[in-house]
């Protein structure tokens, strides 16, 4: 109590109520790749695409598309090999198509460095992400496309980054190698992540066909008529007006001709085959790894129900289909390996539902604490968001009344989180328990040392992956 001197009557507020838990952001994405423009290697957070094309531009535009006209049928086409790599723009669209909200944009490059792209130049975009405290997910939309050979190392990198600061998750995907699914799987689980560290990542298969058109270039696209390519043509000849030539015979001047422009692609077609090309290169999306699809499914799922419900049994939106059909008995090696644990989801197509992510495992696949993404995300929330406001407490007394704030403060919040359906238990002393104390967590060295413990369980809900409904005959009895 403060000492007074001078008589009279004071008043003075006693605080009897513990401070609040405010709760961290948990789906904030980091994206790294290669953009049209912005400053390499410096974050900028941006909240729509709108904010993307101001800070980072548009798509290459593609040149590798084609379009035959054979009796009059106009169709398009795409030559894969050729395609451009650099798919960052149309990622960022499937990203807020799919429910993403506010993330952070890190440029590795622009598309000149894309043409010679490094694991490196990655690397140096994530170690400055590293120095941000708001991403909570990590995720390369096009480092599988630019470096595939080395993707796997990136991606262990990543991880390693999550598990040194445990407040972010990483969103891998499964590199486009093999002849079907379970080659793809078994080249993907040379990666060199830890047990200990596999719980702060998550894979998925495969890559995705959607609905989003690719920025073309029309000066460029290959057009064939009847089997025949057609090659760029001068439209003719056109007077220069800004030139004359004072050679005329008896002095008389004469303008220059200059060539016209010259036509190429679509512009040798007349304009009604054009208008039916254009359309037809519209129907042609562009394909892209599921990583930037199911970083917004994160951020839709925790916004309408939590990040403690499982990303998973959500129909992707901008996508037709996967671009491998996957089947049950390929998922059954996909979900569960027997011999390294690393998990991978399925993103599937099914019948009047759409394509689906299908899975919702870490790459601690076989780990019965960490096996599910949304108990691994669930308690990175927790862990934070009471790491964060415990800071108050920092060079307080370390007595029972702290003890006593810190315990009620940290009760309230998993109380709420108890009632909102994130802990599983008919009761909150079911759901949680909350110990602080000497001789409970703490020795007396400990409370002389400036050591005081917080010990916290947490009855995390998990998913009903394996629904099983038995079904027998019974006997008549009557």
């Amino acid at each position: 109590m403060k000492t007074y001197k001078t008589p009279g009557v004071y008043v003075e507020e006693i605080s009897t109520l513990a401070p609040s838990v405010a709760e961290v952001e948990t789906a904030i994405p980091a994206f790294i790749g290669y953009t049209e423009k912005g400053d390499k290697n410096v974050p900028v957070r941006i909240t729509s695409m709108v904010d993307y094309q101001l800070n980072f531009g548009s798509a290459e535009p593609e040149k590798s598309l084609t379009i035959k006209v054979l009796k009059d049928i106009v169709t398009a086409g795409i030559a894969n090999e050729n395609k451009s790599r650099s798919v960052m723009f149309y990622a960022m669209q499937l990203y807020f198509a799919n429910g993403g909200g506010p993330c952070y944009i890190v440029s590795a490059g622009n598309y000149q460095d894309s043409a010679s792209p490094k694991k490196e130049a990655y690397k140096a975009a994530l170690d400055i992400v590293e120095t941000l405290d708001e991403p909570t997910l990590l995720v390369f939309p096009d480092a599988p496309f630019l470096i595939p050979d080395t993707y796997n190392d990136l991606a262990v990198d990543a991880i390693n980054q999550c598990a040194k600061l445990g407040d972010r998750f990483a969103i891998i995907d499964v590199v486009n190698k093999g002849k079907n699914a379970r080659e793809a799987a078994a080249l993907f689980r040379t990666i060199g992540t830890t047990e200990a560290n596999a719980k702060y990542g998550a894979a998925y298969y495969p890559n995705l066909k959607t609905t989003i058109p690719y920025i073309i270039d029309e000066a460029n696209i290959e057009v064939s008529i009847d089997g025949v390519v057609l090659k760029a043509e001068a439209s003719g000849t056109k007077a220069d007006a800004g030139a004359a030539d004072d050679t005329g015979t008896g002095g008389t001047k004469t303008k220059k001709t200059t060539p016209a422009e010259t036509k190429k692609g679509l512009a040798l077609l007349d304009s009604a085959v054009r208008n039916k090309a254009k359309q037809e290169l519209q129907k042609i999306g562009v394909e892209l790894t599921p990583a930037a699809a199911i970083a917004g499914v994160y951020a839709s799922v925790d916004n309408s129900r939590g990040v403690w419900k499982a990303p998973a049994n959500v129909s992707l939106n901008y996508v037709k289909a996967p671009m491998i059909n996957i089947t049950d008995d390929e998922q059954d090696d996909l979900n569960i390996d027997v011999t390294d644990g690393k998990s991978i989801n399925a993103v599937r197509s099914f019948i009047g539902k759409g394509t689906k992510v299908w899975g919702a495992r870490t790459l601690s696949g076989n780990d019965n604490e960490w096996k599910y993404i949304n108990v691994r995300r669930f308690f990175n929330m927790v862990e934070e968001s009471i790491k964060k406001s415990t800071a108050w407490a920092v060079f307080e007394p370390n007595d029972i009344n702290t003890w006593t704030k810190v315990r009620a403060m940290i009760e309230n919040y998993l109380i709420m989180k108890w009632k909102d359906g994130a802990l599983a238990g008919a009761k909150p002393n079911d759901a949680f328990y909350v110990r602080v104390g000497l001789g409970t967590t703490m020795s007396a060295v400990d409370v002389l040392e400036g050591r005081m413990i917080i010990e916290i369980g947490l009855a995390a809900v998990r998913p009903a992956e394996f629904i099983v409904v038995k079904f027998s005959h019974k006997l008549q009895v009557s």
